[in-house]
């Protein structure tokens, strides 16, 4: 006879502390199996064998492992397609129901619709849980019900909303007698999945209450140690955001306010799915004659524009896969303002190199840029780069720091003239938006 286990499906949430499907998972009255499925056709999708998020979440794994393995229990990992996978497990266990917390985006949607279609059809069922933020779906709207599609309103929803029990952990650790007991099996390596380890450091996951008390006066300063690094423990989950945002509330109201910008973005992809599928959230943005200079995009890419806050944050981001979000703005306007190259392939861009990569977030950031995203920049504002740098780099610390050639004649002139762009991006975008 097949044990019969429910299922705790690891996705974004890679931690066992204060998990809230897992926790439901472990009261449900069953031995839990937790399972974390590399799936190819999230895989096959990177580019870089060497692909650091890769490595982070093997990491992880290991860690959420160990400490199983103390409890008498073991993480399943495998290396197959999601279907193939919950097949294969159909048939070693009696599976009552399967645990997971949401995941928002188009993919993920499609993929647990099929999945529940195929537990249903053995009589088992997928059972979701809010995790990865505080208020989600149709959790924050107006009064008639329609979704917020600018910041402050639902941040001032948001906040109203906000009751002190909705931060409260998860207390999975008290119910780790419930996991069903085997002997830890051996993780997939990476090279078994086709990745090869940098052994670069990440950032720690412990939040720096030094850092987030001035986090209003420094974020914006890319020189200094002004921003908490938490972008990709939030995005694979080995931090609470519960934690963070209770921690937030006592700390730092502007802080809180970057926390509440990721539920906003998740809130824009679940309401308008089609901006995770390449369409501008303002339709006739798409009208934009982009000019796609490909000589142009790969001079951005690599960062040698003669545009030195411009270079600083794209070979920082080269380097070590991230880039100080004062500067990701910079950037972004200048790909899509002065270079008039589809926000697209920037968005893209940022997805291959980010460690924090997240869809929501990294949209919602490029179509703000863009000015084709919800409460976006307009299209007339165009970050001078020049001026950025004297309010948010006047030392040149920063950039000094990852273009040393700076003052040589190695270092390359403009690769185009600021106030020409301007007036060619105005041009541009104008008239696509008469139309």
């Amino acid at each position: 006879m097949l044990p019969l286990v429910n299922i705790f499906w690891f996705r974004r949430d890679l931690r066992l502390h204060d998990n809230a499907a897992l926790f439901q998972a472990l009261q449900s009255g069953r031995p839990v199996v937790p399972v974390f499925i590399f799936d190819p056709e999230i895989l096959d999708r990177l580019e870089d064998r060497q692909d650091r998020r890769v490595e982070f979440i093997h990491a992880a794994l290991g860690e959420i492992q160990a400490e199983l393995a103390g409890v008498g229990a073991s993480l399943e990992v495998f290396h197959g397609t999601v279907p193939g996978v919950f097949s294969n497990l159909l048939g070693r266990y009696s599976v009552d129901r399967v645990f997971a917390n949401h995941d928002y985006e188009p993919y993920a949607r499609t993929r647990d619709a099929g999945i529940n279609k195929l537990l249903l059809s053995s009589g088992a069922a997928l059972v979701t849980c809010k995790d990865q933020v505080i208020f989600e779906k149709e959790e924050v709207v107006k009064e008639d019900g329609r979704p917020y599609t600018v910041f402050t309103p639902y941040s001032k929803k948001w906040k109203s909303q906000l009751q002190a029990p909705m931060l409260k952990r998860y207390p999975t650790r008290e119910l780790f007698d419930r996991f069903y007991r085997q002997p830890a099996r051996p993780l997939p390596s990476l090279a078994d999945i086709g990745f090869q380890a940098v052994d670069k450091p990440f950032p720690s996951r412990q939040l720096r209450e030094d850092i987030i008390r001035k986090y209003d006066r420094q974020r914006d300063f890319p020189a200094l140690e002004g921003t908490s690094k938490m972008g990709v423990h939030l995005r694979f989950g080995t931090v609470s955001i519960r934690e963070l945002a209770e921690r937030a509330l006592a700390l730092n109201a502007v802080y809180l306010n970057e926390l509440i910008w990721r539920d906003f973005y998740h809130a824009i992809l679940w309401h308008f799915p089609q901006v995770g599928e390449g369409k501008s959230f303002k339709p006739e943005y798409d009208w934009i004659k982009w000019r796609n200079n490909e000589e142009e995009f790969e001079r951005w890419c690599r960062g040698n524009t003669g545009y030195p806050i411009v270079d600083a944050g794209m070979r920082e981001l080269n380097e070590t896969g991230y880039m100080h979000n004062r500067v990701r703005m910079v950037v972004a306007s200048f790909l899509t303002k002065h270079l008039l190259i589809d926000w697209r392939w920037g968005e893209a861009y940022f997805a291959r190199k980010l460690l924090d990569f997240d869809l929501a977030a990294n949209n919602g950031g490029w179509q703000w840029a863009a000015g084709s995203g919800c409460d976006a920049a307009p299209y007339f504002r165009i970050f001078n780069p020049y001026l950025q740098t004297q309010k948010f780099d006047a030392g040149l610390n920063y950039i000094r720091k990852w273009v040393p050639e700076l003052e040589t004649f190695a270092y390359p002139g403009p690769m185009v003239d600021h106030d020409l762009a301007r007036k060619r991006a105005l041009e541009v975008y104008g008239a696509a938006l008469r139309k």
